[in-house]
Formats: structure tokens, C-alpha cells, sequence
């Protein structure tokens, strides 16, 4: 009889995963470290989770914003540029830079022709366009809230890119705030 899983420890363990790949990097992710900066085995983050690409995509869904919740209440377009600059913040400086980072790896993996993470990065993508596009939708001044959606998550995600590489922190934070401010008019 197989032993049942120990959510809490399943739950320890991804919160783990996130910050061992933030400081690692995902190219050339094994489980046998991982398992061991984890303080387990290779076998038990299988019996856990099936694959690596499982693993790494259900701790990164744990990390994920309510991104309803961010762009809910908006009703002018000083607050969106608000919100939007928080959350620019949030996710380059505060509690989300961690899974961010992890974030953009995933991406940039699932741009590999049949990739392990392109349904998990098509997934996350979607859930941020629907939900800014439609904090986008009561603003009188946005024609095509889901175009401006598009051009804001595709440009700040370039531009948080451009920082994790170049850690230019004062052009990309301005590059940043100019995107903003002048698509949300």
C-alpha cells in the first residue's frame, strides 16, 4: 500500500523550488541537487510530483499573484498607472522578484518547439492579459484594452528582462514608469 502524501512537507517543498532555481537557474536543473538543497531525495520529488517540469510548474502556480484581485477595483487611469508601477515594484524589488526571475526562465524555455513549460507559460500569460485587460475596459481613454493589455505585459516583461540582465536598476525603473504612463493616458 503506498504511504500517503505528506501535504505539508509537498507544500514545504515548493515554496523551496522557486528560490533554489532563482539562485541556480533553470537551463541545467537536475533533481539529484535540487533534491539535496531541498533535504530530500530524487526519488521523493518524483513520488511528489511525476516530473521536473511538473514540480517546477506547480511551485511557480503557488507563487502566482490573484492577478483578478490587482486589477479588480480600478476606475481611473491614475489608479491603473498606480497599481501597474506597484506591481512593477512588487515583482522587481518586494516579495515577487524571487518567482519572477524563475518566471522568465520558464518563459524563455517555453519558447522551445514542443517545450515542457509552454502550456504552464500560455497559461500564465492569458490569466494576466484577461485580467488586465479587463481593469483596462472601464477606462474611457483605452480604444483596445486588450491590444494595451498586451503592449504592457510584453513590455514591461522586456523591460524586467533587460534588468535581471544588464541589473541597470535606475533606466530599466524609468523605461518602466515611461511605459506606463504614456500607454495609460
Amino acid at each position: 500500500m503506498a504511504r500517503p502524501l505528506d501535504h505539508a512537507k509537498r507544500a514545504e517543498l515548493l515554496d523551496a523550488v522557486v528560490g533554489y532555481i532563482a539562485e541556480h537557474g533553470l537551463a541545467d536543473l537536475s533533481l539529484r541537487p535540487l533534491a539535496a538543497a531541498l533535504g530530500t531525495s530524487s526519488r521523493m520529488l518524483i513520488y511528489y510530483f511525476g516530473t521536473k517540469e511538473e514540480l517546477l510548474v506547480q511551485a511557480l502556480a503557488t507563487h502566482r499573484p490573484d492577478l483578478t484581485a490587482v486589477f479588480a477595483d480600478i476606475d481611473d487611469a491614475a489608479a491603473l498607472r498606480n497599481r501597474l508601477w506597484d506591481f512593477w515594484q512588487a515583482n522587481t524589488t518586494g516579495p515577487g522578484a524571487v518567482s519572477v526571475t524563475v518566471m522568465l526562465q520558464v518563459l524563455g524555455a517555453a519558447c522551445a518547439p514542443h517545450g515542457p513549460y509552454a502550456r504552464y507559460a500560455d497559461d500564465a500569460i492569458a490569466a494576466f492579459l484577461t485580467a488586465l485587460t479587463a481593469g483596462l475596459r472601464g477606462l474611457e481613454s483605452v480604444d483596445d484594452p486588450e491590444v494595451v493589455a498586451t503592449l504592457l505585459i510584453s513590455g514591461l516583461r522586456g523591460i524586467l528582462q533587460d534588468r535581471l540582465i544588464t541589473g541597470d536598476t535606475e533606466r530599466t525603473d524609468r523605461a518602466a514608469r515611461r511605459l506606463i504612463d504614456q500607454t495609460i493616458a
